[in-house]
């Protein structure tokens, strides 16, 4: 069964943001560019404190910069 997904607009948040690099957002919200390179991809989920502090750092509500994308497929629960 496929991982649920959580999605995310901070690419479009960052060049909103007047080309926010991905360093500088790193250093607001205290993690690596790695990490962020990461979220950004989907490859990563973060915790909820640091979706929180990366929103905060954009001025948006959590829900303006990650959506969760429940998996598909075979044994997945509807709701």
């Amino acid at each position: 069964m496929k991982q649920p997904t959580i999605a995310n607009t901070i690419r479009k948040l960052r060049f909103d943001a007047g080309e926010m690099t991905q360093q500088a957002l790193a250093d607001e919200v205290g993690v690596t560019r790695q990490t962020i390179i990461a979220i950004e991809a989907s490859k990563y989920s973060p915790s909820l404190e640091l979706a929180f502090r990366i929103a905060h750092a954009f001025g948006q509500p959590l829900e303006a910069v990650f959506s969760y994308e429940p998996p598909r497929g075979r044994g997945a629960r509807r709701q």
